[in-house]
């Protein structure tokens, strides 16, 4: 009897541990499926530095969600550069610190004073592109979910601290990841360590003072692919014929990026504790504008010829300017693009036909081993892919059985 129980108990053990390991074969299954779409990337020598990650969504009678995920070419520690992507961990943070100081008065939308303590660091006393003309936490994160602005990013980082940005990183998880500089700027060294003094304003009102803060440590990891290439533009515009470098660079890898993201959809498949400190607002924000189009925004207004709709939602729609719009599908999504890398984090949901799923995916193209020149095969293997891939993915879902339809009503946002 005691024999027959122990095996039982090995049979649940297996079957748990088989039911928690990430099915690698899919994915792979599908794009062969598809040669028409699929074979230059799966035929090409690196297939292209290609990683993806597709997590299926299943709802109980309660509308709880659980998740079963399939990877392909998944490798941790073979570095991408994860460009823009970071930008939607600094939008979470940037809000749980508000929360967390609980200075009275303070809110997102106070107004936000970025002043200078070291060498390179610039002053921010102003947004023009805001109703009231002023920075605010809640109008960066605007600009760095409709379009990805860089700056924005900039002063959400000086404002979490990098110490700060990494120790939340590793509560939450994703210990294979780390976020060490500004963007675009060219932060390096000890100008990344330092981050600028800032004071928040109801008004003339001083709210909160933050003084200059310095972050001494390195968080090191083990990664290859570091070393790239033949050559590269160096910031003169001069060629120069060496491997480029990675290290020391941002990383963010394609599990941790789509933990992030389900943390954030679906706090309720976690414990209490494991959630994020958001509040209802908190999330409203960030739903409304990481699903909300360009040409959709007021404050701030786009030119479309330069911010399209379907400018930020590259699974699915590519970067096609002219995409026929799917009215009944909203993406909520950080996309990233850099040295030849294009990168997108997802969550998918039609209203119209129940469906939802999250896709995070990575493809890079550069065939001349030339780095930081601007020249990537972006139009005519980057996006294609990830275009191919959501939208295989989508109609995969379309006609996937679901014991429960999901109740997606937490997900409609007024966009006017």
């Amino acid at each position: 009897m005691l024999k027959r129980y122990y095996l039982f108990t090995l049979f649940l053990l297996s079957n748990a541990a088989m039911a928690q390991k990430t099915d690698t074969v899919f994915l792979k299954k599908l794009m062969e499926s598809k040669p028409e779409l699929f074979s230059g990337i799966l035929n090409h020598p690196t297939k292209n530095e290609v990683q993806i990650m597709y997590t299926q969504v299943n709802r109980d009678k309660n509308n709880k969600p659980s998740f079963t995920t399939y990877s392909y070419n998944f490798n941790p520690v073979h570095y991408f550069y994860p460009a823009s992507t970071v930008k939607l961990a600094a939008v979470i943070f940037a809000l749980e610190k508000i929360n967390e100081l609980k200075v009275p008065g303070l809110t997102a939308n106070s107004i936000m004073i970025t002043d200078t303590a070291f060498k390179g660091q610039t002053k921010v006393t102003e947004d023009l592109s805001a109703a009231n003309g002023k920075p605010s936490i809640a109008h960066y994160i605007k600009k760095v979910l409709l379009t990805s602005d860089n700056d924005a990013y900039n002063r959400l980082f000086e404002f979490i601290g990098r110490a700060e940005i990494n120790a939340k990183l590793k509560k939450y998880g994703m210990t294979e990841s780390r976020i060490l500089n500004r963007l675009a700027i060219g932060d390096g060294g000890e100008r990344e360590k330092n981050t600028n003094p800032i004071r928040f304003y109801n008004g003339d009102q001083l709210i909160y003072s933050q003084a200059p803060q310095y972050d001494p440590k390195d968080y090191p990891l083990k990664l290859t692919n570091l070393i790239v290439g033949i050559g590269y533009m160096d910031s003169n515009e001069q060629l120069v014929n060496k491997p480029y470098s990675f290290e020391n660079k941002n990383v963010f890898t394609v599990k941790d990026q789509q933990s992030l993201m389900k943390r954030l959809m679906m706090p309720e498949a976690y414990s209490r504790k494991e959630q994020f400190n958001l509040t209802t607002d908190d999330y409203k924000l960030i739903y409304t504008y990481m699903s909300k189009l360009p040409t959709e925004s007021d404050y701030p207004k786009y030119d479309p010829k330069e911010f399209w709709p379907t400018y930020a939602k590259m699974l699915f729609y590519g970067r096609e300017k002219n995409a026929v719009i799917e009215p009944n599908i909203r993406i909520f999504d950080k996309y990233g693009d850099s040295y030849g890398f294009i990168i997108d984090n997802s969550y998918f949901v039609d209203f119209k036909n129940k469906v939802e799923f999250f896709l995070t995916a990575v493809v890079q193209s550069n065939e001349d081993g030339i780095y930081n020149d601007g020249k990537y095969e972006y139009e005519t293997v980057c996006y294609p892919f990830m275009k191919n891939l959501g939208r295989s993915i989508y109609e995969y879902e379309l006609s996937r059985k679901k014991e429960h339809l999901p109740d997606l009503s937490r997900y409609i946002m007024n966009y006017k």
